[in-house]
């Protein structure tokens, strides 16, 4: 990879690669853009097999944190980082310390949170080196684990995704294919399941599939048969780049709305491709941004009362996508990222504006 040439072709702002020799720290942080604030996003720990590998997907998954947060409408800008490792045999606290000086040196311009990998005990471990980090237990006003926040935005946007295809946001009675029951999907079955509504699970871990079966009812299907499974909506949470040229016309579904990041592999193309087969897409960084939205309260002393309106708030914010895309005929992501995009370049003409270098500035006394 060319890192400048990527770098200036998506406009990243900054990128840090964070090594500690005694702790075995490989990491990477990479901050896309601050036009709205300060860059938040979670820290991933992956066994990535190069580490070209893990540059793409912390560059990749930053730059979405800046649609995710735009578009939620949150005022702070979108980052994320990478940790080389196993996370079930390389977790230490000197690595997560040494990553936490990492975040500190950046004087607040990246906040860290927790993400696929990491916890809100290695949160707790940054923490005592850094200020800026979220979703800790280790300080008052912090708000701990954001899965069952995530899972709460999901349940939102499902419901408004419901009102659209079906002229009603009850799930009840609704059969829901779910692709991974991790933490945050879980949650969502849990939802699902007290609102009345028929579940149909796989996952790669057989035990998170019996836990679904065995407290929900769910029904269980193999990995790849999820695909085919006829259902009302289909909720990938699990791995991204899953609804392509090959899966997309299995599908059975009338809507996908799911956590997954990155769920379609070629973007517009396989957005177009759903649209083709009568099945409406709820864009991914609108349906789990409740996890984000619920750890940027902290930045103003955590309320949780305060944090869960903003989540719900989620559902309104799907429909408006749903009404750009219809007005404008586009697709639901190109009208996910029109709405993130525009306040992006509002915010930035407001910053332009009355800003005075020193030399310049009339009011210098």
């Amino acid at each position: 990879m060319n890192l400048f040439e990527e770098m200036e072709l998506y406009d990243y702002e900054q990128v840090v690669f964070c090594q500690d020799k005694e702790s075995g720290l490989k990491g990477i942080i990479a901050i896309h853009d601050t036009t709205l604030g300060p860059a938040l996003g979670g820290c991933r720990m992956w066994p990535y097999e190069t580490e070209e590998e893990a540059l793409r997907d912390v560059l990749r998954l930053s730059k979405g944190m800046t649609y995710k947060n735009a578009a939620a409408g949150l005022n702070i800008g979108g980052g994320k980082s990478v940790i080389i490792g196993d996370p079930k045999k390389d977790k230490s606290e000197a690595l997560f310390r040494a990553m936490g000086r990492y975040v500190e040196s950046l004087n607040g311009r990246y906040i860290i949170a927790e993400d696929v990998g990491t916890t809100e005990q290695d949160m707790n471990a940054m923490y005592l080196e850094t200020d800026y980090v979220t979703g800790s237990t280790a300080r008052v006003g912090a708000s701990g684990n954001p899965s069952p926040k995530t899972a709460l935005g999901i349940y939102y946007s499902m419901k408004r995704t419901a009102k659209e295809v079906f002229g009603s946001d009850s799930l009840k009675d609704k059969k829901i294919s779910v692709q991974g029951v991790g933490n945050v999907a879980y949650e969502l079955c849990r939802l699902i399941h007290e609102e009345g509504g028929q579940l149909i699970v796989t996952d790669i871990n057989q035990d998170a599939v019996k836990r679904a079966v065995d407290n929900f009812g769910a029904v269980s299907v193999g990995i790849n048969d999820i695909y085919e499974v006829e259902a009302d909506i289909f909720a990938p949470c699990a791995l991204g780049a899953i609804l392509n040229d090959e899966t997309i016309p299995k599908l059975k579904v009338k809507a996908v709305c799911g956590s997954a990041n990155n769920q379609l592999a070629e973007g517009l193309k396989h957005n177009k491709m759903l649209e083709d087969h009568n099945i409406l897409y709820a864009p991914d960084f609108i349906v789990n941004s409740g996890g984000v939205i619920n750890v940027a309260d902290e930045l103003s002393g955590y309320n949780e009362e305060r944090a869960l309106l903003k989540i719900k708030a989620v559902y309104d914010q799907m429909g408006h996508v749903f009404r750009i895309a219809k007005e404008q005929n586009i697709t639901t992501v190109e009208a996910a990222n029109h709405l993130a995009e525009e306040r992006i370049g509002h915010i930035l003409k407001v910053r332009s504006t009355f800003l005075q270098n020193e030399k310049s500035s009339i009011c210098k006394r």
